[in-house]
């Protein structure tokens, strides 16, 4: 192929997107010059417009979309000419049927891979690049990377401007799912540490199904050790943020949260801080994509198929020694 159009479809969460990037990094790398776009989420496939991977993105959303759900439909005129349009497309929709495909394939499209969205013995990131092999792509050490823009760090240092030199820690105690949650508590221990042996300021991640695991982390730190001044702390101020005024909260002056930025804005802002912990969730993976120092708590999911990628990350299950065994790990990340 030259200069091809390449379409790759890609649902899932946040984590699954960004371990299936070096896949479209690998088609970037063998086409430099092609024209790939992404269907998908679009509040999670941003992080991939303009950003290396993509040209362009489309909705998977869409109404017109939900014809190419339905075996032998009537098609959108202007999606068929849409699909129509690429000499390859690389699904990773979950489409045991091919109903998707079939449909898709009405369209003219020139080459259609099917690739599975559930990895099952290889690592996700090595999983998600398997199908490229029919192209004689190989991809032997698979690493995700985000590449934030100079807007998204323009926001970034707009948010974090409040902290000065200072070097910060960022947490996230949520999960997509209660049972990957650590316990606040054992965060909140961590939390003091880093703040009272490593003099860390705190930015606390609180993502749309974070309200619970949020409020339990805020609450541990406000009793089970009063802040020393007492002051109430908010949310960014700044309405570009798409941020509400005042948390409601009373908080150690030391902690602020991040909320309502757009993800590759959280991006920018994980970017730049000096380390991360969080759970098994997509904002971890995203942390250790920009290549922050990242330390992971796995509890029921498998390390094997799902622990982040990187040089600087660490992935430390729970367990009865685990406030310790982070510590260490923080430790280790910070090369200290």
């Amino acid at each position: 192929m030259k200069t091809p159009r390449i379409l790759v479809i890609r649902g899932g969460a946040i984590g699954d997107f960004i371990m299936t990037l070096p896949a479209v990094g690998a088609l970037r790398e063998r086409w430099p010059d092609a024209h790939i776009e992404i269907l998908g989420y679009p509040h999670i496939i941003e992080l991939a417009r303009g950003r290396y991977y993509a040209d362009a993105t489309r909705s998977v959303e869409a109404r017109p979309m939900a014809g190419f759900f339905i075996p032998n439909a009537v098609l959108d005129p202007a999606h068929m000419e849409y699909f129509g349009s690429f000499e390859l497309v690389l699904s990773y929709l979950f489409d045991p049927d091919e109903i998707f495909a079939d449909n898709v394939r009405r369209c003219g499209v020139k080459q259609y891979i099917v690739a599975s969205p559930r990895p099952k013995d290889l690592p996700a990131a090595r999983h998600y690049c398997k199908p490229l092999e029919s192209l004689a792509i190989y991809v032997d050490m698979p690493q995700p990377r985000l590449f934030p823009s100079e807007e998204d760090r323009a926001v970034a240092g707009k948010f974090l401007a409040r902290f000065g030199s200072e070097r910060i820690v960022a947490i996230h105690p949520g999960s997509g799912s209660e049972k990957k949650n650590w316990p606040v508590e054992k965060f909140a221990t961590l939390a003091r540490w880093l703040i009272d042996e490593l003099a860390m300021q705190l930015l606390v991640v609180h993502g749309e199904a974070d309200e619970r695991a949020v409020t339990g982390f805020v609450n541990e730190l406000k009793h089970g050790r009063p802040s020393p001044t007492g002051e109430s702390v908010g949310r960014a101020s700044d309405s570009t943020l798409g941020e509400a005024e005042g948390s409601g909260r009373q908080m150690p002056s030391h902690i602020t949260l991040a909320q309502g930025l757009k993800l590759p804005e959280l991006a920018g802002v994980l970017e730049r801080c000096a380390v991360f912990v969080g759970n098994d969730s997509g904002i971890t993976h995203l942390a250790a994509a920009v290549g922050t120092p990242t330390v992971a708590m796995f509890g029921p999911s498998s390390t094997t198929l799902w622990q982040p990628v990187g040089e600087r990350v660490r992935v430390v299950p729970f367990g009865e020694q685990d406030v310790v065994e982070a510590r260490k790990a923080v430790a280790h990340v910070l090369g200290g």
